[in-house]
């Protein structure tokens, strides 16, 4: 491109951990003119929100330390992305023209409408605002009061285990898939000696069936006091893509191929929880996040340049799950994301799992606005080509 073409617009839609590395590696190339769409003022660190919600710490970052010279921040909602005009349209009304756009939304909490009272009564912490509602309720709530967290997975533990480690006891985590099955068996013995020492009661191989005012009756028919119920089981996506008219999977995650472009669309792209590569999407997770956000970003900087954008290639290397605020798990995994027998614990746990969300912002987020381009990740190598007919079979629109 000549200094006297134009620049080449791309915005990117959604702030978290993918779209603010996708940002900020955009200006590799100083002929790209980059604008982030974010419905909030400052970054959530997500990894953090049971701690925001236990007043156990803070989760969220001003914008300002962390993107780039010349990331244009907008805070707005999208609402509509239009394919035809190449315009992303905004909740207050304006439009934002692109020659590219990085679909990074995220996910959210999803609070199953099947389940009589769950959606009407419990609280998840999915999202700021949604952490901030829990963490005024536990406020108002005497210590004893009992607490309900439905969920097995990282983010119920973490929950259950924060309020926990404050001193609330009467706290039963309800594990419908079992506690943390993901882990290898090492890990999770762990993790349930850890919550049986500090009152949690966890209860495996049953599922919440409803939520009352001051109880919760399980898939046994038995009921249990519940002056508070945290639904942490399960995610779901914002439904942009489906409203914009582009394929999606079962989810509602954007459908793309292995360089994460819109298999509708050579000018839209997806990274994070919101992207379906071939229709097997990677563990939703900060991990994944950063690398998804990154590979997006350099897919549009090899279109502009004219050269052949690469695929997704990350390595898993396994997960990391915080006990409170003294003890933790770090489960290993191959690169395929299958648990190792082979975990740390204890306080090495904890303090691996905090230096991992501090790395994140400080070497990930941060490196990126100082040197576009900068930021690696552990490579797989290319995945297997899903068949068109896989493809197919994942899209639900």
């Amino acid at each position: 491109m000549n200094e006297h073409s134009d620049p080449t617009k791309v915005v990117v839609v959604g702030g978290g951990y993918a779209g603010t590395i996708a940002a900020n590696r955009l200006r590799a190339r100083p002929d790209v003119d980059v604008t982030l769409v974010n419905p909030r003022p400052d970054f959530v660190e997500r990894i953090r929100l049971h701690q925001y919600a236990a007043r156990t710490g803070e989760a969220t970052i001003a914008y300002g330390t962390l993107l780039g010279a010349g990331v244009t921040l907008v805070v707005d909602r999208a609402t509509r992305i239009d394919t035809a005009a190449r315009t992303v349209r905004l909740e207050s009304g304006r439009a934002l023209d692109y020659d590219y756009v990085i679909y990074a939304v995220g996910s959210t909490g999803a609070t199953p409408a099947s389940v009589p009272g769950a959606a009407e009564l419990a609280f998840d912490v999915a999202e700021w605002e949604s952490a901030g509602r829990l963490r005024a309720r536990l406020d108002a709530l005497p210590h004893d009061a009992p607490v309900t967290v439905v969920g097995g997975g990282l983010t119920g533990i973490e929950t259950a285990a924060e309020l926990a480690d404050r001193g609330r006891r009467g706290i039963t985590l309800v594990c419908g898939r079992g506690l943390a099955p993901t882990f290898g068996a090492p890990g999770r013995r762990y993790i349930a000696g850890w919550l049986s020492r500090h009152g949690v009661a966890v209860r495996e191989g049953v599922s919440v069936s409803e939520v009352r005012q001051d109880a919760v009756v399980l898939s046994d028919g038995t009921a249990r006091p519940s002056a508070l119920t945290v639904w942490t089981a399960g995610f779901g996506v914002p439904d942009l893509a489906a409203a914009s008219g582009l394929r999606t999977d079962g989810l509602g995650r954007l459908l793309t191929d292995e360089t994460l472009t819109s298999v509708d669309d050579d000018h839209v792209l997806a990274a994070g929880d919101a992207a379906a590569p071939s229709g097997r999407p990677l563990r939703m997770s900060g991990y994944a996040a950063g690398p998804l956000g990154a590979r997006a970003a350099d897919t549009v900087l090899s279109r502009i340049a004219g050269t052949e954008p690469a695929v997704v290639d990350l390595a898993f290397s396994g997960a990391c799950v915080s006990l409170g605020r003294s003890a933790g798990v770090r489960q290993l995994a191959r690169k395929d994301d299958t648990a190792l027998n082979l975990y740390i614990g204890g306080r090495a746990g904890a303090a691996i799992k905090e230096v991992t969300c501090r790395f994140v912002v400080a070497k990930r987020i941060r490196r990126e606005a100082e040197k576009p381009g900068s930021m690696g990740w552990p490579k797989a190598g290319p995945r297997p080509v899903a068949s068109a007919s896989a493809v197919r079979g994942a899209t639900s629109a």
